[in-house]
């Protein structure tokens, strides 16, 4: 069993930055491949990012490729997704997510476990 909680979302100027942090917890949750995901109203819920247990290889959506990049501390329990150059675009609720399968995946189905989101609000 893997325990997520997000935090660090809140308003943000266009262009700004900001940090996500995903808390984890379980005996085994450093053995999990690590995602980032966004949903916003009315729309369904996206890959962002994800990382392999071990930090060594990521993968991005298109859309934040260059201004998103997700890393991940084993010693803190805590996967971050650090955001820049935010745009409107980027509004959202980000959830960190979990997968034990061996793959870095871009599918909401492959990951078992979800954290409860945090609010990323970009305004012009």
């Amino acid at each position: 069993q893997v325990q997520l909680m997000e935090s660090g979302g809140g308003l943000v100027q266009a262009g700004g930055s900001l940090t996500l942090s995903c808390a984890a917890s379980g005996r085994t949750w450093t053995t999990y491949n690590m995602g980032w995901f966004r949903q916003s109203p009315g729309k369904e819920r996206r890959f962002v990012a994800a990382i392999t247990w071990s930090g060594d290889s990521t993968r991005y959506a298109d859309s934040v490729k260059g201004r998103f990049t997700i890393s991940k501390d084993n010693a803190k329990d805590t996967v971050y997704l650090q955001m820049s150059s935010l745009t409107l675009e980027d509004t959202a609720v980000y959830y960190c997510a979990a997968t034990g399968l061996g793959i870095v995946s871009a599918q909401v189905e492959n990951y078992s476990y979800w954290g409860q989101g945090t609010q990323v609000t970009v305004s012009s």
